[in-house]
């Protein structure tokens, strides 16, 4: 299992390096395909330019043609991409342990764990991009939401036979209510505390974690988001009327439900009731 954690995280760098440049083309307008080159001197990269993690220590951080600095973003995405796939990874295949279905190559797990890569890069991109643009852009969040839409059909057909049953629908209702929450409060704020991008990420969020994981995410977006801030006014870099940028928060709030909020509801469960 040592040898599968260390190539899944391999991958994750080497995917994490990709949505670095998916992030960036965005911002220019370009498709995402192509050969890699400096945003700086648009000089075309070589192979050992493009070494994740390890190229941006080997140069120091500089390009090696123009000498002009590289953005901490890049080593912070691969390396973030690759810690979430191991998590992923560990979720289904747990370290010293049997993995679920008694086998590695179990096509359910195969096809979850892809499910659940593919999110969590939808996930970066978006965290990244609206730190630094404010905006969550619509070409990643609706192929997001479609892709996991799908993911939950195909689910309930092969599993239990289009069952109607609430407990099997609960995705939708859990993407309804969130997003029309959101929805409330930019119709309230009118448009001054939240986006039209936060209501598509709810979406998004209950139809990925479905209840009650879509509470836990909600909770730790707005707990974490209000501290945040706090610290931001208290160190003067912000004001009350600053705009901050929330999907990176509920992108986290997402990732602590996927991976703890089970647990964290059960702890809650037994301290209060």
């Amino acid at each position: 299992m040592v040898f599968y954690y260390f190539i899944i995280f391999i991958f994750g760098l080497i995917v994490g390096s990709f949505l670095n440049c998916v992030i960036y083309r965005l911002e220019v307008g370009e498709k995402p395909f192509g050969r890699s080159y400096c945003p700086k001197c648009k000089r075309k990269l070589s192979w050992q330019d493009l070494i994740p993690v390890l190229s941006f220590l080997i140069l120091r951080g500089r390009c090696r043609y123009c000498h002009k600095k590289i953005s901490i973003q890049y080593p912070l995405v691969e390396i973030a991409t690759g810690s979430l796939f191991l998590l992923i990874f560990n979720e289904f295949f747990p370290l010293g342990g049997i993995p679920q279905g008694g086998t590695i190559f179990n096509f359910q797990n195969f096809i979850n764990l892809c499910f659940m890569l593919c999110v969590s890069c939808f996930m970066v991109v978006i965290f990244v991009y609206d730190l630094k643009h404010y905006i969550i852009p619509d070409k990643v969040i609706y192929p997001a939401i479609i892709i996991t839409f799908l993911y939950k059909l195909f689910g309930i057909w092969l599993g239990f036979g289009w069952d109607l049953g609430f407990e099997h629908w609960d995705f939708m209702l859990a993407a309804f209510l969130a997003s029309l929450f959101f929805l409330a409060i930019v119709l309230v704020s009118r448009g001054r505390w939240m986006g039209i991008g936060d209501i598509k990420l709810a979406f998004l969020m209950g139809l990925f974690l479905s209840f009650p994981n879509i509470l836990v995410a909600l909770f730790f977006s707005f707990f974490i988001g209000a501290i945040i801030g706090l610290g931001l006014i208290t160190a003067k870099k912000k004001t009350l009327k600053s705009e901050v940028p929330f999907g990176p928060f509920l992108v986290i709030g997402t990732f602590i439900a996927l991976f703890w909020g089970e647990r964290i509801i059960d702890w809650y469960l037994d301290l209060f009731l």
